[in-house]
């Protein structure tokens, strides 16, 4: 089973419970504005431009697709920043039997792997195969961070066999949504509301994008509609910041502080302990 994979964390802190191996993986079917890894979101079309921008040959090309050298990287990321397709020529394919070995030869240092994007659950059938290869020879937990626009086949397929769920939900109201997204909410509530009565949903993360959707009335509604679905799930609030950003967004100012705390003032009222505050 062959996965595309962007980049590998071999430790992390903020991608759930404890000290994880973050796995980033290619493409995704949302288009978010203020995406702070847009050169996830897409494949390459190997159009060259990176090339002209890389000073160090660790780019090439061979047979019309372009070839990474990792060794010759100086991490400067102008190719990144040049590719109008939001995506990235450092991108690699990987067999998920070599991933599980990755994994496992660093199982003494985690508490467990996320899969991230991009949007994971795009490639369910890499994700569930390296999983259950995994919890055959450990006793890591596997989760994943979704933007929950997920079709409910591979939805009920990783439900059956990873231990959590992390959800971005982008906005409440279906037009803002639409338009940070490009996409309805309709499914990310449903599966929203569906997780939530699992055991699974560990935390829903939401990013504030002043003017857009930060009004209380929103915020807050999604945290009576986390805390009449159960009594575990946390909402993790986000500001917003610039960093990374591709499109014009990028132009917008870090989220206002005074307005962030008020905001997480009046969720704290709803979810208490549930309410977690990002500084």
């Amino acid at each position: 089973m062959k996965g595309y994979i962007n980049k590998i964390i071999e430790n992390s802190f903020i991608d759930g419970p404890g000290n994880r191996m973050a796995i980033f993986l290619q493409g995704c079917n949302m288009g978010c504005l203020y995406c702070h890894n847009p050169e996830t979101q897409r494949m390459c079309i190997n159009c060259g431009r990176c090339l002209e921008v890389c000073s160090q040959g660790a780019l090439s090309i061979k047979e019309g697709k372009i070839n990474y050298n990792k060794q010759k990287c100086i991490g400067c990321d102008r190719c990144l920043e040049v590719c109008s397709e939001f995506s990235s020529p450092k991108y690699f394919e990987m067999q998920s039997d070599e991933l599980v070995k990755i994994i496992l030869d660093n199982e003494i240092f985690l508490d467990g792997i996320t899969f991230s994007g991009g949007e994971c659950t795009l490639q369910t059938d890499f994700i569930v195969d390296v999983v259950e290869k995994v919890k055959q020879k450990s006793n890591l937990t596997a989760f994943i961070d979704t933007n929950g626009l997920i079709n409910e086949n591979d939805l009920n397929r990783l439900i059956s066999c990873v231990d959590g769920f992390m959800m971005d939900v982008k906005a409440i109201d279906d037009n803002t949504h639409r338009f940070l997204t490009g996409v309805s909410n309709e499914t990310v509530l449903k599966n929203l509301k569906l997780l939530a009565k699992t055991d699974l949903l560990y935390e829903v993360r939401y990013v504030l994008v002043e003017g857009y959707n930060d009004s209380v009335e929103q915020v807050k509604y999604l945290a009576e509609l986390i805390k009449n679905l159960n009594d575990y799930t946390r909402l993790v609030l986000i500001p917003f910041r610039p960093l990374g950003v591709k499109t014009y967004f990028k132009n917008l100012p870090l989220y206002n502080r005074q307005k962030y705390d008020i905001i997480y003032d009046e969720i704290y009222k709803v979810l208490k302990d549930r309410a977690i505050k990002k500084d």
